[in-house]
């Protein structure tokens, strides 16, 4: 390599770790009051044409979410049990995912050699994520500035060869995303446990996380406790934090057809989502030509941080029903039967004065008390939630609060009735059921020492916020990215940067480039995977893998593309060759096995973890099979035995200074996680633009401020400045004092110990910062500041 593809001193500027600081051509049209329809059907068509891929992609969208073909590698919503529509069971936001799978365009070892990771990292994420799919193994050297081909064996080699420098196994972390196939999961969880250590990282740690934490000491359960049918014949669904049209659009289907059967839908959010209001299904003749349907009978504009006082007050308001109407409101019975802690939870409800609670929500009493009289009378009541709650740093107390209104109603446990917590990526749920985990039971360990013979770490591991802090301290040294892209999803995007920057290897398993492979250790290492979509071909013979959807459904997916390139190499793989060379001949396990046939590594999963008896013969069969939930069937655990628990909470103490607001980051509707796929966000009128923060029409004019504006944003938590320049307001029907801003464009103001209490996921649903209008002499305060901590 020449010299000139080397840092030539110490003081030569670094990758950027954030988007460039730049505006685009921003144009607003207001906020969309419907969603889907018939440009939902154009926008799926026009990225298989940016992709270039429109008949290889057109002819994967008739396979995907089929039973003979593979699962969206987008979120985890559940296709239907029974039939499925053969022309489109996929959403929009499936059909830009397989585009970028799909597409032709290819990043090449040339690609590499002509573009330096400075000069990409000037890029803004969309187009870093548009040059295409990755083709081949890429490496890049101790002060490179341009990666370079490597061949498979030379790759493993070099990795195995820093995991075994380590001191301790504990100085190595494995990131997973939640592409991973239950396969996948498994042989790599087997791998880093027998390498030893727990230091698993996921993406659970920053979405869902919060609600595990609080399902599991409550019902027994970490899971979800409805099936897809229950949205079909139940009597009222509440969606809180949570916006389908975008995050979940499928979702909308469901919410549509309970609503035909007489259910009634409650959407509580501070932004008025158009799916959360109007749907216009694609598929119907009302949804093409007409103004298809409503779909929330009742919105509550709750403030940032507002949910816990709003659950409470109908909760009140419930209790004050019944005592006007005994025996007609509380299932006495289920809680008698079924709960323990009901007593301490009513005295401590009782304390509360209605109007108080009102106060904390944002939300007239008026509208509070019409979603407790929506729920009076029935006792089928589904309760959905997403990260507007389980990035708030209460989020744990908020979610047990909302199975303590479901107790009292005896709604979970029956047909109809249930928690939700509507999950993201693909297989997410299917990788902590696989045991991606950083703190398992030592049941799951005992049962793998019993299986294989080797007795795995029984230390805790670290999570995400934990692994990026252990980055600071030098105890990482290698830090392993099994997909997703770690640096953007992550919070206080500056910090996390420093800390990798310290690491001795990163290594990526990844199918495109993103900003992690600009931002790494010393050294780093770019593996290029199978999608989802892409045949996978072992020895002659064609896998299949298995997901596990947000409802506990297990099924299998075979992809039905030609593979953009014959140097790609399916994620199990690349884990059983890794651990052939790393663990060599002290391993008791037959990785060669598990990498030439899917089928063995099912069989031993059964052994492993239940619910998967005869994994094989059930996971091809039509609709593959639910997988155990105690809790969907009325069975709990708790303290108090075979009985669900109720919670005690109090309200958060929420205070802002003067000109301090509450931030929350959300995603555009062009976006799936931190993947870009355009630079619009239609459902709420902005185009063209990312760089934006939403605010209250009050706030702007008490501000002396106009829409349009040009401003910074700045945290100071923990007596750091943080600052995220250049964003344009935008005036938006959202409680005052709140504002939302886009990630990963905000990531960097969201503080790596503002965290979620209990579960350490980043609280970035609840950042206070400080707006200032624009002053260009700030970029020259942040290069200062990159400069003086060599970030």
């Amino acid at each position: 390599m020449s010299e000139d593809h080397h840092l030539e001193n110490e003081e030569e500027k670094l990758p950027s770790a954030i988007p460039p600081y730049q505006l685009l051509d921003l144009t607003t049209t207001g906020p969309k009051s419907w969603a889907a329809g018939i440009p939902a059907v154009a926008a799926s068509l026009s990225d298989l044409i940016v992709n270039k891929t429109v008949l290889r992609g057109g002819k994967a969208l008739f396979k995907m979410n089929q039973f003979n073909g593979f699962d969206c590698p987008s979120c985890g919503w559940p296709d239907p049990d029974d039939d499925r529509s053969p022309i489109a069971e996929y959403c929009e936001n499936g059909a830009k995912a397989l585009a970028e799978e799909a597409t032709t365009k290819k990043v090449t070892a040339d690609f590499f050699a002509k573009n330096s990771i400075y000069d990409l990292a000037k890029l803004n994420d969309y187009e870093i994520g548009h040059f295409g799919r990755l083709t081949e193994p890429m490496y890049l050297p101790k002060g490179g500035t341009h990666y370079q081909p490597i061949g498979w064996d030379e790759a493993f080699q070099k990795i195995a060869g820093h995991l075994n420098a380590l001191e301790s196994p504990d100085e190595a972390a494995f990131y997973t995303s939640g592409r991973l196939s239950n396969e996948a999961s498994f042989v790599y969880q087997l791998f880093v446990r027998e390498f030893g250590t727990n230091n698993f990282p996921d993406c659970s740690n920053m979405c869902h996380e919060t609600s595990g934490f609080a399902m599991w000491p409550t019902l027994g359960v970490g899971k979800g406790t409805v099936k897809l049918h229950d949205f079909y014949d139940t009597d009222v669904i509440v969606i809180v934090g949570q916006n389908p049209g975008t995050n979940s659009p499928r979702m909308m289907s469901a919410l549509e057809k309970g609503r035909k059967n007489g259910a009634k839908v409650i959407a509580i959010n501070p932004l008025p989502e158009a799916g959360l209001m109007h749907f216009r299904n694609p598929q119907e003749i009302s949804g093409v030509l007409g103004n298809g349907g409503q779909l929330a009978d009742l919105y509550l504009p709750v403030k940032i941080n507002g949910d816990m006082a709003l659950i409470k007050a109908i909760e009140w308001l419930l209790l004050d029903f019944e005592k006007k109407s005994p025996g007609k409101i509380i299932d006495h019975a289920f809680i008698q039967n079924k709960t323990g802690g009901y007593q301490a939870f009513a005295e401590h409800l009782a304390g509360y004065d209605f109007d108080e609670l009102v106060a904390h929500t944002g939300v007239a009493g008026d509208a509070i008390y019409q979603a407790a009289e929506m729920m009076a009378a029935k006792k089928r009541i589904i309760i959905c939630w997403g990260m507007g709650l389980t990035q708030q740093p209460n989020g744990v107390d908020i979610l047990r609060e909302i199975i303590n209104l479901l107790l009292l109603k005896g709604s979970i446990g029956k047909p109809g009735t249930g928690v939700c917590p509507v999950r993201g990526h693909s297989n997410v749920q299917g990788n902590r059921t696989m045991l991606i985990n950083n703190n398992p039971t030592q049941a799951q360990l005992d049962k793998l020492q019993e299986v294989f013979g080797f007795d795995p770490p029984r230390r805790e591991g670290y999570d995400v916020v934990n692994s990026i802090k252990a980055m600071h301290e030098g105890k990482l040294k290698v830090f392993f990215s099994m997909g997703g892209n770690f640096l953007s999803a992550t919070p206080d995007t500056i910090y996390t940067a420093r800390g990798i920057r310290k690491l001795r290897l990163t290594v990526s398993i990844s199918t495109k480039l993103n900003r992690s492979h600009l931002v790494h250790g010393e050294e780093a290492i770019i593996l290029p995977t199978l999608a989802r979509s892409d045949r996978d071909v072992v020895n002659g013979a064609l896998q299949h893998i298995s997901t596990e959807n947000a409802m506990g459904v297990v099924e299998w997916s075979r992809g039905m593309l030609t593979p953009v390139s014959d140097q790609l190499m399916n994620e199990t793989r690349i884990v059983c060759n890794l651990a052939k060379a790393t663990l060599a001949g002290r391993s008791v396990i037959d990785w060669n096995r598990y990498a030439d046939s899917y089928d063995a590594v099912r069989d031993d999963i059964e052994k492993c973890i239940a619910g998967f008896e005869d994994y094989n013969v059930r996971v091809v069969q039509k609709g593959g099979f639910y997988l155990p939930n105690p809790a969907r069937d009325g069975h709990f655990k708790s303290e108090y035995g075979d009985k669900a628990a109720f919670t005690v909470a109090t309200l958060p103490g929420d205070t802002l200074a003067a000109h301090e607001y509450l931030m929350a980051t959300t995603r555009t509707h062009d976006q799936f996680n931190t993947t870009i796929y355009g630079l619009d966000d239609r459902y709420r009128g902005i185009h063209n633009e990312r760089r934006v923060i939403f605010m209250n029409e009050n706030d702007i004019k008490k501000a002396g401020w106009k829409a349009g504006d040009k401003v910074d944003l700045f945290n100071y938590d923990d007596g750091v400045e943080r600052i995220a320049p250049l964003f344009i307001i935008v005036s938006y029907p959202i409680p005052e004092r709140n504002t939302v801003t886009y990630f990963p464009e905000t990531n960097v103001l969201v503080s790596i110990n503002n965290v979620v209490k209990e579960s350490n996921m980043p609280a970035s649903k609840h950042v206070k910062i400080r707006i200032r209008p624009h002053d260009p002499r700030i970029y020259e305060r942040i290069e200062t500041a990159r400069l003086r901590t060599n970030i």
